[in-house]
């Protein structure tokens, strides 16, 4: 024989929580928690996250009890819509992606120093092509930035493989000397 809460609908019991009845609210969640729990774990598959789910649901149930109508559906009904919906939100919600094994493994990448100490020598370089001449910085850019033979840098500056070769090594001389004066004017600085 069942008490005298069994006898009282879940409906009512909504309107209930509506005003702010904890013991009514309590009654709903003792008829009902399991079944829901039980729901979500089943689309979820992880016990823990099905349980904090319903609660979540519980929650909502308790702020948004004046929204409820018992002339449109049964509790049941729209509190199962409401776990459902909660469900299908969690499983749409990105997941963070596991660490891959070799995570811990050491970075052999280029350190940051490295890169400052790369991107020095780099504006070093750009700043020593400013330098060149406009022939000459074209004939180092071609050959060393754009990876071009010198066949075909040759031909892109219209001349002929040998006074190509000839700008280049003049290029290359000049580069070297302007960089050798940089290195030796920092060494006399840092003393």
């Amino acid at each position: 024989m069942g008490s005298d809460s069994d006898a009282i609908s879940d409906e009512t019991l909504v309107l209930r929580v509506a005003n702010a009845d904890r013991t009514a609210f309590g009654m709903l969640v003792d008829r009902h928690a399991l079944r829901y729990r039980a729901l979500a774990f089943r689309y979820l598959g992880d016990v823990a996250l099905a349980e904090d789910l319903v609660q979540e649901a519980f929650v909502k149930l308790w702020t948004h009890a004046r929204k409820f109508d018992a002339d449109k559906a049964r509790f049941t009904t729209w509190f199962h819509r409401v776990v459902v919906n909660r469900c299908l939100d969690e499983k749409r919600r990105k997941k963070p992606e596991a660490l891959p094994e070799e995570y811990d493994q050491p970075d052999d990448s280029p350190s940051v120093e490295h890169d400052m100490i790369e991107a020095d020598g780099n504006a070093s370089v750009a700043r020593a092509l400013e330098t060149l001449s406009g022939r000459q910085r074209m004939a180092i850019t071609l050959s060393y930035f754009d990876g071009l033979s010198n066949a075909e840098a040759a031909d892109v500056m219209k001349l002929n493989l040998k006074a190509y070769e000839s700008l280049l090594v003049r290029a290359r001389g000049k580069l070297r000397e302007i960089l050798i004066a940089e290195k030796q004017q920092l060494f006399e600085a840092l003393g």
